[in-house]
């Protein structure tokens, strides 16, 4: 607003207030204005007509026993019409609008408990709405929105819910690592039953067919080899494996000593020992397979 020779300018969204010889005489509105100072006018203050905005900081209690600061966002703005109004009845409007936040925030909040405080924030900002707009209307203010833009528990509280809220996230972590161990060892305790059920059979199929090698070269021999029984010819062919076996064993890194055998009839001994071995896992594949 400027003012030169008793001329005024009042800038856009601004309104000012006139008034003569210390009476109210006229709102002016955005434009220049004569306001002759010479005769008793005078330009006593401006009002804005944008949107302001108060941060109003509220510490009460909740109704179970946490102290919170709950944080209050108001826009409001001046009522063209009632500029008047605005300008004379409050002193410091920003002032009286704390004031009402404060009442309504701290008759609402010992109501609730801290978590319906947060769930209920809403309903909050609306009660300070309402209030807010019924008292200022009638100072001709307009109360635009309110937020209730932060609820601020004590720094305890907030250290003891983290807490909790860790805790109860370790315990869903322990549970699903637990399952997961769990099937790890059902899983683990299967394919060993299925490995050892693989290897019963691959066992059982190769003594098979070892009977079945052996019944056949048994067979050959006796057919080409005249007056030969098929104990001699197996006698022969168990005798003939089982020094096979020691040829093998004896070449071993890791054998010493072996013990056999040497006397005449260790022959005969051995042959009978061998056959009663094969004899016996013969008997027992049937049952394996």
């Amino acid at each position: 607003m400027g003012q030169m020779l008793g001329c005024v300018q009042v800038d856009q969204s601004t309104v000012a207030v006139k008034e003569n010889f210390g009476k109210f005489d006229d709102v002016l509105h955005p434009g220049c204005h004569c306001v002759p100072w010479c005769l008793g006018s005078y330009i006593v203050g401006v009002l804005s007509l944008r949107v302001q905005q108060l941060e109003v900081r509220c510490e009460t209690k909740s109704r179970d026993n946490v102290f919170v600061n709950v944080v209050a966002s108001v826009q409001y703005r001046t009522i063209h019409d009632n500029a008047r109004d605005a300008f004379y009845k409050l002193t410091n409007p920003p002032e009286q609008i704390q004031s009402y936040v404060f009442d309504v925030v701290r008759a609402t909040v010992p109501k609730m408990d801290l978590d319906a405080v947060f769930e209920q924030k809403n309903e909050i900002a609306k009660s300070v709405a309402e209030e807010l707009e019924k008292a200022m209307s009638n100072y001709g203010f307009e109360i635009v929105q309110t937020l209730i833009v932060d609820i601020i528990p004590d720094e305890t509280v907030r250290r003891a819910m983290n807490e909790i809220n860790a805790a109860a996230r370790l315990r869903v972590a322990a549970q699903e690592k637990a399952e997961a161990e769990k099937i790890l060892q059902v899983k683990r305790a299967e394919a060993e039953a299925e490995a050892k059920f693989l290897s019963g059979q691959g066992i059982a199929r190769q003594r098979q067919a070892i009977v079945d090698g052996l019944r056949e070269s048994v067979l050959n021999f006796s057919h080409n080899v005249p007056g030969t029984s098929a104990r001699d010819v197996m006698d022969m062919i168990l005798i003939t494996q089982y020094f096979d076996t020691m040829r093998d064993i004896g070449a071993s890194a890791k054998s010493s000593t072996v013990f056999i055998p040497h006397g005449p009839g260790a022959v005969r001994d051995v042959a009978e020992q061998i056959r009663n071995g094969l004899l016996q896992g013969e008997a027992a594949v049937p049952s394996l397979l």
